[in-house]
């Protein structure tokens, strides 16, 4: 239960109503027992449903992987009447590096390749516990690493290269963020992290007061940081690429935006995280949503604050890649 010294902020009275009527379709707390029933119950909807009446193409191409390692699966998404030399956008999905495929929460990409005339690639990155760290963002480095290469072939301006992801993914692409600018990798204008995971130590306030209430409690925190490091979790082993909220120097990082809702898990690490950006002279946008739970605007897309989060991101990146 939630912790009782700091009770938990109120959901949104529309959030609420959202999570009331899922019921018990949406646990709050994912335990590892349920890891395979997910995975037999696809979170995200076909490609091809989500591409009718979108003027969007995609393609399929295998990358190499990092350093060796094994193939990695992209999917290339364009405008059909695309114009080389606009933004490429680098997407990473979520599920708690444990459940989920490169096509969960790609409608809101689907808008930025259409508003924009982006050229976008998400990856398929191998989940724990199957593949622990440092497997998942090895993946996406990987990808993020072929995409820049690649940019005139794919038709994108490599000086507007952006990553992306929310959840887990938000975590991978800050992790991925982190690795280019330690290995002099690919240079990115800026990483918007939707309501990342980025810290495995689970300490917070707010990883005590969402337990066993909203969406992505502590437990299925907890579930997901054991599966990824296993013996490793809560030690000084952990790579800063896995939990990006170890890092003790965020200088020299791209334009970020981060966001995140009041009442979830990850509201304070996110908080803590542009703090920090800000204490190494770095450029950061931060919003904390009032009521908002972990990924309300997939869970209640009509909601006001939803339509308000995604007007946001557009804005920030409308900014972004004019400057």
């Amino acid at each position: 239960m939630s912790d009782l010294s700091h009770p938990a902020p109120p959901f949104d009275p529309e959030l609420a109503a959202a999570l009331a009527a899922a019921g018990d379709l949406i646990p709050s707390t994912i335990t590892p027992e349920m890891i395979p029933i997910f995975r037999a119950n696809p979170m995200s909807v076909p490609i091809e449903d989500l591409l009718v009446d979108r003027s969007v193409v995609f393609t399929e191409t295998l990358v190499p992987g990092f350093n060796g390692d094994p193939e990695v699966l992209v999917t290339i998404f364009s405008r059909s009447d695309h114009i080389p030399g606009g933004p490429g956008i680098f997407y990473i999905h979520g599920g708690g590096m444990v459940i989920g495929d490169r096509f969960v929460g790609i409608g809101n990409v689907l808008d930025f390749v259409e508003h924009f005339d982006a050229i976008a690639i998400t990856v398929e990155y191998r989940l724990a516990p199957e593949n622990p760290d440092p497997a998942p963002v090895h993946d996406c480095y990987a990808g993020l690493t072929w995409m820049a290469h690649n940019a005139s072939e794919l038709g994108f301006d490599p000086d507007r290269l952006l990553v992306a992801g929310g959840s887990a993914g938000g975590g991978l692409a800050a992790g991925v963020a982190l690795m280019a600018r330690d290995r002099s990798g690919p240079k990115l204008c800026g990483q918007l992290l939707l309501y990342p995971m980025l810290d495995d130590r689970n300490e917070t306030i707010s990883s005590h007061q969402i337990d066993g209430i909203g969406i992505w409690d502590r437990g299925s925190n907890d579930t997901g940081w054991n599966a990824l490091l296993g013996d490793r979790r809560g030690s000084d082993e952990v790579s800063i690429y896995a939990a990006p909220g170890r890092a003790s120097d965020l200088g020299n990082l791209p334009a970020t935006y981060i966001e995140v809702g009041s009442a979830e898990v990850f509201r304070d690490e996110d908080v803590n995280y542009a703090m920090r950006i800000w204490a190494h002279g770095g450029v950061a946008e931060l919003h904390v949503w009032p009521g908002g739970f972990h990924a309300c605007d997939g869970f209640a897309p009509d909601s006001r604050i939803a339509k308000l989060m995604i007007q946001s991101r557009l804005r920030w990146l409308e900014n972004l890649f004019k400057g």
